[in-house]
C-alpha cells in the first residue's frame, strides 16, 4: 500500500500534471488511493497526497463516491463558509491524526472532469462535499488548506504539525 506525503515533502507544493493515459495502470492507481483514503479514515484524496503528480482525486461523503480526473472546479455560489477542515498530509505530530482548523471555502461547487475511462463527469456539490472538491483541487495546484488559514491560525497548525 502507498504512503501518504506529509506536509514538508515537495510532491505536496507542485502543481500535478494532466493524465493523459487512461489504461489499466489509471485504473489500479484510482483503487489504491480509495484503499489508502479507507484505510486512514479520509474522506477525499489527491494523487500528490500519495506521491503521484497527476491530475485526479477520489472521495467518499455521505453516500456521494468517485473520483475525477483533470477536474476543473467551478464556484457556484461564493458565500464563504467556515468550517473546520483537516488534511491526511497533515497530521499532528504528537497523535498522527489530521489536525483541525476552521478554514473558509465557497459554499457551493460544481466539479467537471473525466472518469476513470476518460468519459465526462460533471458534480455539483454543497457543504462537506464542496469542501472535500476544493480542497483535493488545491492539492492538484501545490495548495494545502493551512495556506487559507489567517496567519495565527495557520502557525497553531504547523507548530503541531509533524
Amino acid at each position: 500500500m502507498r504512503d501518504i506525503r506529509v506536509i514538508g515533502d515537495p510532491v505536496l507544493r507542485t502543481p500535478a500534471e494532466p493524465v493523459v493515459d487512461f489504461d489499466r495502470e489509471l485504473r489500479r492507481l484510482i483503487d489504491d488511493m480509495f484503499q489508502v483514503m479507507y484505510t486512514a479514515n479520509g474522506v477525499g484524496l489527491a494523487g500528490p497526497q500519495i506521491g503521484v503528480s497527476r491530475r485526479l482525486f477520489v472521495y467518499d461523503i455521505s453516500n456521494r463516491k468517485g473520483h475525477v480526473i483533470n477536474p476543473v472546479l467551478t464556484v457556484d455560489d461564493e458565500e464563504e463558509v467556515l468550517d473546520e477542515e483537516g488534511c491526511l498530509s497533515v497530521p499532528g505530530r504528537d497523535t498522527g491524526t489530521p489536525l483541525y482548523a476552521p478554514t473558509p471555502r465557497a459554499a457551493g461547487v460544481t466539479v467537471t472532469g473525466l472518469d476513470r475511462l476518460g468519459r465526462p463527469v460533471r458534480v455539483k456539490a454543497r457543504g462537506m462535499l464542496a469542501r472535500c472538491f476544493q480542497h483535493e483541487t488545491d492539492h492538484l495546484d501545490g495548495t494545502l488548506y493551512v495556506d487559507r488559514l489567517a496567519k495565527d491560525a495557520a502557525r497553531k497548525v504547523l507548530l503541531q504539525a509533524k
